[in-house]
């Protein structure tokens, strides 16, 4: 499914943690792999004053952003065998990368959720957050680490949490997940968080808890018997909680899990998952990388 890969980039080191777990990908893949970055105008920062336009500093940033794009991608053909090439696109830095991964029929983004540089910004509610909204293939958020990224650095997924919610729309996310399990032969969980309308658990209450728990793990059961179907190996489990992303959150501890998936707008029974609610919630509290992916109902 992967055979196109972009990585936005700022110029900073945080964003270039993105750049391991897209190699990785890349080698896996045998994927073609694009760095792009967006160059802003430096006239557009002096908006309103007397300066205006300096043509000759602004060609100077295009110059260094260019040099610092060519020296990613000849750090990254000493690691990779397929195709690496470089973009400098113009224009806002959302706009930019949207319409450049649509431009060159990406399969799959992977970006840093924070990172900074001297003209621009990624960070999670901005560019991220934009992206995450827009793009219509997956994206797939790494968080920065203090530490240098080595871009030699064999990233492994050995197992994925696979939130679900019952809909067709939330399981749009199973093929981009499967897709990128099946290059490390990684193991899946999926996982069923039915968040209820009263307070946590009572004597009165048990009843319907359990009815809910039984329906939601014959539907994991359903999904996982699909998957099986595929030889891969899945398991499942149901949470009952009034607070599905702190759920999410505590069954990647708890089951080690080395990414999450999840679909970013979905509907289904009780509990829901959209962008700025639970997977918002996830991508914040997350540790580990997130893969995100719009469902084709809402792409626009």
């Amino acid at each position: 499914m992967y055979r196109s890969l972009l990585v936005p980039l700022d110029g900073s080191a945080f964003a270039e943690h993105a750049l391991p777990f897209a190699a990785s990908i890349a080698r896996r893949a045998g994927a073609s792999l694009q760095v792009v970055q967006a160059h802003v105008p430096v006239a557009s920062f002096y908006l309103g004053s007397e300066l205006g336009a300096d043509l000759t500093l602004d060609a100077t940033v295009r110059e260094n952003e260019a040099a610092y794009l060519d020296g990613v991608v000849k750090r990254l053909t000493e690691n990779i065998p397929e195709r690496v090439s470089r973009t400098l696109v113009d224009g806002l830095i959302a706009d930019a990368i949207h319409e450049q991964a649509l431009a060159v029929g990406a399969d799959l983004v992977v970006m840093a959720t924070h990172g900074r540089g001297p003209l621009s910004r990624f960070w999670l509610g901005s560019v991220a957050d934009t992206l995450v909204r827009r793009l219509p293939m997956p994206i797939l958020l790494v968080r920065p680490q203090e530490e240098t990224p080595n871009l030699a650095t064999e990233v492994t997924v050995r197992r994925i949490l696979i939130p679900l919610d019952g809909s067709d729309m939330a399981e749009q996310i199973l093929e981009p997940a499967t897709a990128l399990g099946r290059l490390t032969q990684a193991e899946y969980t999926l996982l069923r968080v039915v968040e209820p309308f009263m307070p946590p658990p009572h004597k009165l209450h048990e009843p319907l808890f359990d009815r809910l728990a039984r329906e939601a793990q014959i539907y994991l059961d359903g999904v996982a018997e699909r998957l099986r179907g595929q030889s891969l190996r899945v398991e499942t489990h149901v949470v009952i909680d009034r607070f599905a992303a702190a759920s999410i959150l505590e069954e990647a501890r708890v089951h080690a899990a080395d990414l999450i998936a999840l679909a970013t707008h979905c509907r289904g029974g009780l509990p829901r998952l959209l962008l700025g609610s639970v997977a918002d919630k996830v991508l914040r509290g997350a540790l580990t990388p997130v893969l995100l992916h719009r469902p084709l109902a809402m792409t626009k």
